[in-house]
């Protein structure tokens, strides 16, 4: 049997690349799930505010609602989702062709360069789309966290 290296190269960089996006996706469905489980309980006070002493209602006025919104699309920053998603998505399908062209190119001398562009453009394209939608995840808990901690320092608990 004849073995051609560069074919054994392409092939060993093609089971490299569908291990490391499915690790991703196993990673990316595994980020953040201890904090969602959480649950928080309190305990009413039973006993009689002090007098003099404001409370603090047990819904948040709309004013502090909005208060908070600002604060926490200040601390985490505003960005447009969908436009960062499809801009991972298109730059993560040009470095998937790119890369699939070179492999296509490595495996079969020169003539399967379209066939490996087009298969790293798709799987670029979705590994850039997880990507743009793990961001967006991160960028959501940051601002859940802002929000939580400001409505906290206003007397309000989850």
């Amino acid at each position: 049997m004849n073995w051609n290296p560069w074919k054994v190269t392409a092939i060993a960089m093609a089971l490299m690349m569908s291990t490391a996006l499915v690790a991703g996706l196993v990673v990316a469905n595994r980020v953040g799930t201890e904090n969602e489980t959480k649950v928080v309980a309190t305990t009413p006070t039973t006993s009689a505010p002090a007098a003099g002493v404001a409370r603090t209602p047990l819904i948040p006025t709309q004013a502090v609602v909005d208060a908070c919104n600002r604060y926490a699309s200040a601390h985490a920053g505003n960005r447009d989702k969908t436009a960062d998603t499809v801009k991972n998505a298109a730059v993560g399908a040009v470095v998937g062709a790119a890369v699939g062209a070179a492999g296509g190119a490595i495996a079969d001398g020169g003539k399967s360069a379209g066939k490996g562009a087009a298969i790293g453009g798709v799987l670029g394209a979705g590994g850039g789309t997880l990507y743009g939608l793990n961001e967006n995840k991160k960028h959501d808990e940051r601002y859940r966290e802002a929000y939580g901690s400001c409505m906290r320092s206003r007397g309000y608990s989850r």
